[in-house]
């Protein structure tokens, strides 16, 4: 139905680019518009590539043994199952309207699935008309500083790119973890979470830190704000999965 065009990247060859079709003299909206608008959805997602094939579908407990994890005393497979649950139940809520209920971290060590499971969520609700901002967290404190450059080439000033993380219907913060937290990226990290904490707006979290590691880089406010919009997950395997699933490539 759609093919290149040099303005806009597609064009339908029903509606030819009007967005409707007329049907016994009715205006109909062209099914192409609800493919426009998710091509929208998902360039402002700033999903990477790998992301993108996130589904909670291909989500696989084989990783996860029902070994005990002695840190929250439950088995691995427990601790994945009830994160898996929790991202589904979430995902649900937010695409099905107006949520404004609690989000979600999900902590663990690398390599634990944590970055998979916000990335399924992020698909799930792509889908279903909602927009997600999904972003690393060095990345986006990066693209902030890049704007002090007199020299930046990005016309996008700070201002546009915290309003962006601030305001999103559902941002994801992936990677929360340990960097060189100055007072300016605590400062940084709190405005963003302080907003969304204020307008009700919901928002998961990937770290690698446990809670009181958290509070120890980050500092108690910047904390208290997590634990109140978000309800915490631990998700862990024996191995790093990324390595566990180059190893089966490299044996197919």
């Amino acid at each position: 139905m759609l093919k290149n065009d040099p303005n806009e990247g597609i064009k339908c060859n029903i509606c030819h680019g009007r967005g409707f079709v007329i049907k016994d003299e009715v205006a109909h909206r062209c099914s192409c518009s609800k493919q426009r608008s998710l091509k929208a959805l998902v360039r402002h997602a700033n999903l990477g590539r790998l992301q993108q094939r996130c589904s909670f579908e291909d989500f696989s407990f084989a990783y996860y043994p029902k070994v005990m994890d002695k840190e929250l005393g439950f088995t691995y497979y427990e601790n994945a199952q009830k994160a898996l649950d929790a991202a589904k139940k979430f995902a649900s809520a937010f695409a099905a309207g107006n949520y404004h209920g609690p989000g979600l971290v999900f902590t663990g060590p690398v390599g634990s699935g944590k970055t998979f499971l916000a990335g399924a969520i992020a698909n799930y609700v792509l889908v279903r008309g909602r927009q997600v901002l999904f972003t690393v967290v060095p990345d986006l404190l990066d693209e902030i500083k890049a704007t002090y450059h007199r020299h930046n080439p990005n016309p996008v000033d700070e201002t546009t790119i915290l309003e962006g993380a601030r305001t999103v219907e559902l941002l994801i913060l992936d990677d929360l973890g340990v960097h060189n937290y100055t007072e300016w990226t605590v400062n940084k990290i709190y405005s963003i979470l302080n907003y969304r904490a204020n307008y009700q707006l919901p928002v998961v979290i990937t770290t690698n830190l446990s809670l009181a590691e958290l509070d120890t880089y980050l500092g108690e406010r910047t904390t208290s704000r997590i634990l109140q919009l978000c309800r915490v997950y631990r998700l862990a395997s024996i191995q790093d999965i990324r390595y566990l699933k180059s190893k089966e490539h490299s044996l197919e």
